[in-house]
């Protein structure tokens, strides 16, 4: 028997009392768009709901997905460019760090550059462009990639060599480059001020030294990705379907980082020369993969094509493990985030200021398994329900291959009791694969390592892999980044290389 007592409230104690509370979930007209005219994501976590992601209803079409290696980003990158390509005819260009989706846009019939391994960018290309725009446009990229600005007598003479050969191949500074016609390059440059220090009469000569060493270093043989003439037209690229451009040839980051900057400031100028469209639908896809440098600081065109990108059907997929590498201002202004698998307090703690979602949000992300993501969207009408919700898992073309790396032999016995520190890790196996392929392992024991695990039902012991990459000369501080990523403790790490150095 049940005894009801009744009890006097004030008002105010009443209305902190939490009777009813919406769910953590937009209805379901917010989230089950046309399929004809969205791309399906997954299923709702509370209600089952099917979601459908669509442009039309939120603030614009770009992206940003965050989550540790190997939590399913390239997955969902992958899925979402082949269904964005049959629902709009969507063209797609991927600027490819680590050659993580090469294999895969060749399997597709989609078309693979590779700079430093035969193909060629000039980044004093014009583009349809005024040389004195493309000229400003280089100065960035120098300015965010090398320390020119606290050489302002440096940064002038380089910007006046640059204006100079395009002058002297006969273009006009401030009017459009006829199409077709060739532009100077580094080299060229390089000639120019190497000719004003051999005059004699400039009185600084060791500025004039240090800018012509400053270019060198995008010019030196074997590493002239940038000084030659382009194999490349990235405007053409840019409308030719599935595209991944390749910088995993070059040796060095700031070259990718070069080359990102170039190819995302060529879009940039495509994208406002096409002009605006009265059709809804999304033209081109540029996805910016870990491409930390270019995502990272607020003048890279990146930031420009999140801000105007919408009107010109321009989408910008930013993918990244670190949310500390993507600048604030891209997540307060694309239109969707997805938020998979993140171990680190402090990614969450910039995560949530930036995107202010709930403590439960917070409290479900800590559990992620692979696959599975929160997704934060900015709808265009003001909101009477939460744009905040959880995804069971994203579906993908193809079946997840999950597989659990097992630290449980590293464990002390009342470490396992206690159930704090979690035993096993998931993580998807084609994100761990192409870190592996990062740091230097050989395809052959990458195949052993996976089918060792097939046998084990696609589980790794963390022993045995850490010993295998150590056996194969893979330096200590690759396996520690590797071994973070995947969300293990800095303890656990230490020990695990302690354990390892004790059996050799």
């Amino acid at each position: 028997m049940t005894l009801i007592r009744l009890q006097r409230l004030f008002t105010d104690e009443l209305s902190k009392r939490s009777i009813l509370s919406r769910p953590p979930e937009p209805p379901p007209d917010a989230l089950m768009n046309d399929p004809l005219k969205s791309v399906f994501i997954g299923i709702t976590g509370v209600f089952n709901v099917p979601f459908y992601w669509s442009s039309l209803n939120i603030t614009n079409p770009h992206m940003a997905i965050v989550g540790i290696t190997g939590a399913g980003k390239s997955y969902f990158v992958k899925s979402f460019l082949i269904r964005a390509s049959y629902v709009w005819n969507t063209n797609a260009v991927i600027i490819d760090w680590a050659g993580e989706y090469k294999a895969w846009v060749k399997q597709t019939g989609g078309t693979v550059v590779s700079l430093g391994k035969g193909d060629f960018i000039n980044i004093m290309d014009v583009a349809g462009m005024r040389p004195l725009d493309r000229v400003k446009q280089i100065m960035n990229s120098f300015s965010i990639l090398t320390d020119i600005d606290m050489f302002p007598e440096q940064k002038r003479l380089t910007e006046e060599a640059i204006e100079q050969a395009y002058l002297n191949n006969g273009f006009a500074l401030a009017d459009i480059a006829p199409e077709g016609k060739d532009a100077p390059t580094i080299k060229d440059v390089i000639l120019l001020l190497q000719e004003k220090l051999q005059e004699g009469t400039y009185q600084y000569p060791a500025e004039l030294e240090n800018a012509i060493y400053r270019l060198r270093q995008f010019a030196r043989p074997g590493e002239d990705y940038f000084s030659r003439k382009s194999t490349i037209n990235i405007g053409k690229l840019a409308l030719s379907g599935l595209v991944d451009i390749d910088l995993s040839g070059m040796s060095d980051e700031r070259f990718r980082a070069l080359a990102a900057l170039f190819i995302l400031q060529t879009l940039k100028e495509l994208m406002r020369s096409m002009g605006w469209s009265e059709v809804k639908g999304l033209k081109t896809l540029v996805v910016l993969d870990e491409a930390w440098k270019v995502a990272g600081d607020e003048r890279s065109d990146a930031i420009t094509i999140v801000r105007e990108g919408r009107k010109y059907q321009f989408g910008l997929i930013v993918a990244s493990q670190s949310p500390l590498d993507v600048n604030e201002a891209i997540f307060s202004n694309v239109g969707t985030v997805f938020i998979l698998a993140i171990k680190f307090e402090r990614f969450l703690n910039y995560l949530q200021g930036s995107l202010n979602f709930s403590s439960y949000i917070r409290s479900e992300i800590l559990k992620f398994g692979v696959g599975q993501a929160a997704v934060v969207m900015s709808f265009q009408t003001s909101l009477k329900f939460p744009g905040t919700f959880i995804i069971k898992r994203i579906y993908g073309e193809e079946p997840l291959k999950v597989y659990r790396i097992d630290i449980t032999s590293i464990l002390t016995q009342s470490e396992i009791e206690s159930n704090i520190i979690p035993r096993t890790f998931e993580f998807e196996k084609d994100s761990i694969n192409s870190f592996l392929v990062e740091i230097g392992l050989a395809n052959e024991v990458i195949d052993k390592i996976f089918s060792d695990a097939d046998t084990k039902n696609r589980v790794i012991d963390i022993m045995s892999l850490v010993s295998e990459l150590a056996s194969n000369q893979i330096p200590s501080i690759s396996i520690v980044n590797l071994l973070k990523n995947i969300g293990i403790d800095d303890s656990i790490i230490a020990r695990i290389l302690s354990r390892v150095k004790t059996n050799e």
